[in-house]
Parts: C-alpha cells; sequence; structure tokens
C-alpha cells in the first residue's frame, strides 16, 4: 500500500458550487495507483463538499436558492460574530458534509457519468478555501 496527500486551495466569489473534480484526478494521475480510496476534507465550518450532478448548471443554481431559502441571515441566530451570514453558513455545512470518500478504480475516479465533486461555499464574501486530499491504495 501507499499513500499520498495534497491540499487544493479553491478561491470562491461567494454563495455556491464550485467544481474541483479536475483537481482531483490531477492528483489521483500524478500518484499513480490504480485502485484505492481518496478521502477529501475541507478544513472550514462554514463551506462543504458536494458530490452533485455536473452536467446541467441549473442544478447548483437550484441547490443555492434552496440551501438560502432553507437557513437565512436573521436576527434568530445568536452567533452572528463575522456578520449576519455567519450562522446561515454553519447550518448550510452542518446539513452537508465536510469529508467525502471516492473509491479509486484503474486509476481513475469511480464517480458516475454525471458526478463531480464541489466546494460549497455558504458566506457571502470571497474566500480561499483548503480542501485536504489523501490517497491510500496499490
Amino acid at each position: 500500500m501507499r499513500q499520498a496527500h495534497h491540499t487544493v486551495t479553491v478561491a470562491t466569489r461567494g454563495p455556491g458550487l464550485y467544481e474541483i473534480t479536475d483537481a482531483l484526478e490531477d492528483f489521483v494521475r500524478g500518484c499513480g495507483l490504480r485502485d484505492g480510496l481518496l478521502t477529501c476534507f475541507v478544513r472550514h465550518t462554514s463551506a462543504s463538499l458536494l458530490v452533485q450532478e455536473n452536467a446541467d448548471p441549473d442544478v447548483q443554481k437550484d441547490l443555492r436558492d434552496f440551501f438560502a431559502w432553507l437557513a437565512t441571515a436573521g436576527p434568530r441566530f445568536r452567533h452572528t460574530a463575522e456578520g449576519p451570514d455567519d450562522m446561515p453558513s454553519h447550518v448550510r455545512a452542518a446539513l452537508t458534509q465536510t469529508s467525502i470518500a471516492i473509491p479509486l478504480t484503474k486509476g481513475r475516479l469511480a464517480l458516475g457519468t454525471w458526478q463531480g465533486l464541489y466546494l460549497f461555499e455558504h458566506r457571502d464574501a470571497p474566500h480561499r478555501r483548503e480542501v485536504v486530499l489523501h490517497v491510500i491504495g496499490a
């Protein structure tokens, strides 16, 4: 068994889904492993990771709109230390995932035809987000 790790930095422009599948594939290809498991972990409490459809951009827009509706900014939250969008961002991140594992088969990510991995930015302002990648396999 071999393993490797890498950190991908994603510059966001505000709320939305940012596809990082190509960065994952580049990392996996560079490792030279055939079979194993890639773990992806976002190092933030107001952003998350999603495996989602990458064919129709309306899917990403609808998800962003839904989560904005579900957890809106407002006075009902006590935690506003970083602004009115801070606590809604934590709620959205709590309802999604901070870590995702993707199988590696024959040197490729075992994603479905229309699947991609996205960083889901929940904050209103631009940020630089870090996604730590760790692959183990043979």
